[in-house]
């Protein structure tokens, strides 16, 4: 991608998120923060949790 057209997208970007009114911009924030995955899920797999599991089970035993 060349300066120029790097320039451009940026500039479009920009432009696109000063348009949008703040709430709808928080109302996305939202969404985005409420769709993430756990930490250890995102960088561990699936083994985090399924430790996790284990030991909540034996808990409630």
């Amino acid at each position: 991608m060349k300066t120029n057209d790097y320039v451009k997208y940026v500039t479009q970007q920009f432009v696109s998120y000063v348009d949008t009114p703040s709430e709808k911009r928080k109302e996305m924030r939202q969404e985005r923060k409420a769709n993430k995955l756990p930490f250890a899920y995102k960088w561990f797999g699936l083994l985090p949790y399924a430790i996790g599991q284990m030991f909540n089970s034996k808990k409630k035993r």
